[in-house]
């Protein structure tokens, strides 16, 4: 992080260690960081944006872990190859890591971000806080599944901190410890419950602050757009090489030329707001967002390269996917297809299959983001969805006339 402060660099040295390990762990860190930086922002929250730095200095690692065990295993021309679109996941992983950390600073070292962020936050995403659990907290010592925190309350506990450990996706066998960092997610309702028993400590929200100025309202959206569209990037682009899919390598190009548009359209809402606003250079921050934002979705492109390049999937990467009966598809709607003119409510279509839409792009309108938003299906529909083989299968023939 570059202060006098700081504490010296973690020495990492080889050691025999799974890269399909590795692998998933710096997809789950990836996701976790680009969550963790806009929420520290959107929440003006220095202690989560604290977190950001501690997870990032975790990706390092991580990086160089995977570097040398794929150094090690390249032994000829063939392992080179075949092992290029794993260190393509690595080094996007860095510069997604590098982004988010860049994100975490605008809060940390106050470079400036007009209040009507705050504008954005129920639209951008649900609540998510940093709880610290407390010695005599009544969750302390029991298991999440004892516990049962989503289907009490609706808040998931999305990671952990002990120490200098992370215990990313909790399972129901993870038990809370008293000084645990729980990251929470969820309803404000629910969230102001778990804070105040995790903690002791009444949770208090953020208010939203309205703005005045037009442009600045345009430029705040299309931030969060880019975000939103930038995240799915992310999960597109580990989801086409985990399951070697260019379909979904084409749609991370996609989804990374949209928000280079998105990025010109932003930079001109802001230059303009800044001739309206009482203090100009409250907006800094803003740039600062769009730059690490662009910089999140080119990972995303470098980490799908070579799959759009269509260079096969290295066994190691198949050992990953194995693992996850869960799978992302990309389905087109037909004319005349029992999918045409069906109703998606929170991201699930009114069918038979449990297939959660993440996204739609239409010809005519570009990308819509879902669940926010209740939408109708239409042929042509191009669907981003997420769910388990079976029903991924079931879904495609929905999609077919």
């Amino acid at each position: 992080m570059g202060s006098d402060g700081d504490p010296p660099p973690t020495t990492v040295e080889y050691e025999p260690v799974s890269v399909k390990d590795l692998l998933v762990e710096m997809k789950d860190t990836s996701e976790l960081l680009i969550d963790l930086s806009y929420s520290a922002v959107l929440l003006n929250s220095e202690r989560i944006a604290e977190e950001v730095l501690r997870l990032e200095e975790r990706m390092d690692v991580l990086q160089l872990r995977a570097r040398m065990s794929l150094l090690m295993a390249a032994r000829n021309p063939a392992d080179a190859e075949a092992l290029a679109p794993v260190l393509g996941i690595v080094s996007g992983a860095e510069k997604i890591s590098d982004a988010t950390g860049d994100i975490a600073k605008v809060v940390m070292e106050e470079v400036g971000l007009p209040d009507a962020m705050r504008t954005a936050l129920p639209e951008a995403v649900e609540t998510l806080v940093r709880a610290s659990v407390a010695e005599g907290s009544a969750y302390a010592g029991r298991t999440l599944g004892e516990i049962d925190l989503e289907s009490e309350t609706g808040v998931r506990v999305i990671a952990l901190r002990r120490g200098s450990e992370w215990i990313l996706n909790p399972g129901p066998h993870t038990a809370l410890e008293a000084a645990d960092v729980a990251l929470l997610r969820g309803p404000d309702a629910g969230i102001t419950e778990v804070y105040g028993t995790l903690t002791g400590e009444e949770y208090a929200p953020p208010e939203p602050v309205d703005s005045e100025i037009a442009d600045l309202d345009r430029a705040v959206d299309s931030i969060i757009l880019m975000k939103n569209l930038s995240e799915l990037a992310v999960d597109l682009a580990y989801g086409s090489i985990l399951f070697d899919n260019v379909e979904l390598a084409e749609e991370v190009r996609n989804l990374e030329v949209e928000v280079d548009a998105l990025r010109s359209r932003f930079e001109a809402w802001t230059l303009r707001a800044a001739g309206d606003a009482p203090d100009p250079v409250s907006l800094r921050g803003l740039l600062h967002l769009g730059f690490s934002t662009e910089e999140i979705s080119d990972a995303a492109l470098e980490i799908s390269e070579g799959i759009l390049r269509e260079i096969d999937v290295h066994p190691v990467v198949e050992l990953a996917v194995q693992e996850s009966d869960e799978i992302i598809a990309r389905v087109t709607v037909d004319p005349g297809s029992r999918l045409e003119n069906t109703s998606l409510v929170e991201g699930v279509p009114e069918s038979d299959v449990s297939m959660n839409v993440l996204a739609v792009r239409r010809p005519e309108e570009g990308w819509v983001l879902v669940p926010d938003a209740d939408t109708e299906l239409q042929a042509g529909d191009v669907l981003i969805a997420k769910g388990t083989r079976t029903s991924a299968g079931t879904f495609r023939d929905l999609a077919a006339a």
